[in-house]
């Protein structure tokens, strides 16, 4: 019994949406005051990890906005090993940031108070969530390109679309 999946991507998408701008916005205040310096440290940049989390966050925005534009707009630019592409780079871009940021502050030693390693500490967790819908995202892509090999059709699955305005 086919199911249609249009009800339940677009929550899925606005939620990647809201976490990449949390992170966005931990990540950017991380990657200021780490490089800024202060009376308790003073490094001459910030780490590449919390740049790398950074990067992802701005990767997010472009691919997510690829992900609901092609498909509602542009259904020629939806292909499905594209839109594969883009589900599986972007969900190995999400596990190899949060692990690297949290490996960096479990090398660290973070301090109780300090306010940019809980703020590094809050990209993290929003990040592995990020990682997980990401990763339930790549099934399902996976799963529409598994099923439709054999047909020779490139084009997307309408099940797995983000309705257009109407």
């Amino acid at each position: 019994m086919p199911t249609n999946l249009n009800t339940f991507i677009l929550p899925v998408r606005i939620v990647q949406g809201v976490f990449t701008i949390i992170i966005l916005g931990l990540t950017a205040y991380v990657v200021n005051s780490w490089s800024t310096p202060s009376n308790w440290y003073t490094y001459p940049h910030s780490p590449s990890q919390a740049n790398f989390l950074l990067f992802c966050s701005i990767w997010t925005i472009l691919i997510l906005a690829y992900l609901i534009l092609a498909l509602a707009r542009f259904p020629a630019a939806a292909h499905k090993y594209a839109i594969l592409a883009a589900e599986a780079v972007t969900m190995v871009f999400w596990f190899a940031g949060f692990v690297a940021l949290a490996s960096l502050l479990g090398d660290v030693g973070c301090s109780r108070y300090w306010g940019v390693c809980r703020a590094s500490e809050a990209a993290v967790v929003f990040g592995a969530f990020e990682w997980l819908l990401f990763t339930g995202t790549t099934i399902l892509a996976a799963l529409h390109v598994w099923r439709s090999r054999k047909t020779g059709n490139t084009a997307h699955d309408p099940a797995v679309e983000v309705q257009p305005a109407v």
